[in-house]
């Protein structure tokens, strides 16, 4: 059963009485997410993360890849193709069995949608007797790393319409969709013939709830076990909450701009250089976000390889700032916004509320960037609204987190977004020393010192501005055990969970 948020403070107490508590058995997972549709390349993480959908691939904390629906893989030796071995005995939900036939359908559909694998040198994807084998034009040493994340998760066959679309989600994970009630919730149920262990608890269900302020109240008044996307202010209000528990750790995801390289504004170095010199990262860490500090570069320290601690870090001087902008032609104007050839350096910067730290510091950033002479107007909108501005070349500005972990070598994202043209990566800016590194990496040349350089030519040019080095941060029930945060979010942990005694 999906339970809904109820309105009357009599309701609410209700919920809370032991009676009622004992009765529910369901372990209810909220967050700010809608389920768009059973459709695994836009959805397809909210599966993952409940158990539901599972990959060839796994990572653990630690970013380390693990069998997954795959026991092995193994690169030839001109690292043309690589060949996963699938497990043995996995059902799917509807009972038909798991083939090498049924998972080169699945990752056939998967590739011919957007996603990273539609951008992959791959040539052609075969079945094999208890095997795949994935040929490629070029070698691709993190190619087992792309069938991790959740875009790759392997469904039935019944799952697709004729046209491959999703049209429900038959996996083959521990737990299995008993109801689904797009774009707001889903219930299921453990899955009595899958392969691994079997979860603790039977019944879980997933509401997507769209305000942070409900979000909160679910959580403090006990109505669901698992909150996530909580404000800084719930966060500390939660933590003094009797009932209710607050988990925190650092994970590969980064708040930062996304700038439009393109934008005449923008274009030089310099100027997005006097954009990142207005921001104190410090205050908006410890003030806004109750983080413990902000981000001296892109790449957090959990972003293992890609985080460079010499690397010189990005620092906070309003006159140097202001300096730069002087030597670009701009001029202050008597309401204290610069002004070049006849043009108010004014900019748009766009949001979203998914997350509600993000609309908290761009209120700040708006102060910040005024300090310096740049007026900053802040559209608070659907994420959509980023990439959307991406393609149409309308964004100035994106504030967005963006996650290094999803494919758990970060170079499936270092190359999506910074020489595949990502939506949420840079925005008309190239460098070809930089995709030179980046390609090579991807192949499996070079190490430490070319992954370094290749972020202080990201550190150096700028087209994206890191700001904080990102926290998850969720409430949890203490009618619950088990209860652990996935820095490269690839699952909740559901079924590792149980009720306390």
């Amino acid at each position: 059963m999906i339970k809904t948020l109820v309105s009357s403070v009599a309701a609410i107490a209700l919920l809370t009485t032991p009676a009622l508590a004992q009765a529910d058995t369901s372990l209810d997972v909220v967050a700010q997410f809608e389920i768009q549709a059973p459709e695994p390349s836009t959805s397809g993480y909210i599966f993952t993360r409940m158990g539901i959908a599972e990959t060839l691939v796994n990572a653990d904390t630690e970013g380390r890849l693990t069998p997954g629906l795959a026991t092995a893989w193994a690169m030839s030796q001109d690292g043309l193709s690589w060949t996963f071995t699938l497990r043995d005995g996995v059902v799917f939900h509807d009972g038909t069995p798991m083939t090498s036939e049924t998972v080169l359908g699945a990752l056939e559909i998967a590739r011919a949608k957007p996603g990273p694998l539609a951008g992959l040198p791959i040539t052609a994807i075969s079945a094999g007797e208890g095997e795949i084998t994935v040929a490629l034009s070029e070698p691709l040493a993190a190619l087992p790393a792309f069938l991790a994340e959740y875009r790759s998760q392997i469904l039935a066959p019944a799952s697709y319409g004729p046209d491959g679309a999703g049209v429900q989600i038959i996996g083959t994970g521990p737990y299995r969709i008993t109801d689904l009630q797009p774009p707001l919730s889903l219930d299921a149920t453990a899955f009595e013939d899958y392969w691994g262990a079997a979860p603790h608890i039977a019944d879980v269900s997933y509401s997507g709830v769209s305000r942070v302020e409900t979000r909160a109240l679910m959580a403090e008044s006990g109505e669901a076990e698992f909150v996530f996307g909580l404000d800084p202010a719930s966060v500390s209000r939660l933590g003094m909450v009797e009932g209710s528990g607050v988990l925190s750790v650092a994970i590969p995801r980064t708040l930062l701009i996304k700038v439009n390289a393109g934008h005449p504004f923008l274009s030089e170095p310099e100027a997005r250089r006097a954009l990142s010199l207005a921001i104190d990262r410090a205050g908006i860490a410890t003030a806004v976000l109750r983080y413990p500090e902000g981000a001296t570069q892109l790449f957090p320290p959990s972003v293992e390889g890609w985080h460079d601690e010499s690397l010189q870090p990005l620092n906070y001087d309003v006159a140097q700032a202001r300096e730069i902008l002087a030597g670009l032609g701009w001029q202050e104007g008597a309401d204290g916004i610069l002004a070049r050839d006849g043009e108010r350096f004014a900019l748009t910067l766009t949001t979203y509320p998914d997350r509600p730290e993000l609309p908290l510091v761009a209120a700040v950033l708006e102060q910040q960037f005024r300090a310096i002479g740049v007026e900053l107007t802040i559209n608070t909108t659907n994420s959509s609204e980023i990439p959307a501005g991406h393609q149409d070349g309308s964004l100035d500005l994106g504030l967005l987190a963006r996650n290094f972990g999803l494919i758990p070598d970060p170079i499936g994202t270092v190359l999506g977004d910074y020489v595949g043209n990502g939506d949420w990566g840079a925005m008309n800016w190239s460098n070809e020393g930089f995709a030179t590194l980046v390609r090579g990496i991807a192949r499996g040349e070079g190490g430490v010192a070319e992954r370094a350089e290749a972020a202080a030519i990201l550190q150096a040019d700028l087209p994206i501005i890191p700001i904080a080095w990102y926290r998850q941060t969720l409430a949890v029930s203490d009618r619950v055990e088990g209860a652990t945060i996935d820095p490269f979010e690839r699952s909740f942990g559901l079924q590792d969970m149980r009720w306390a005694e």
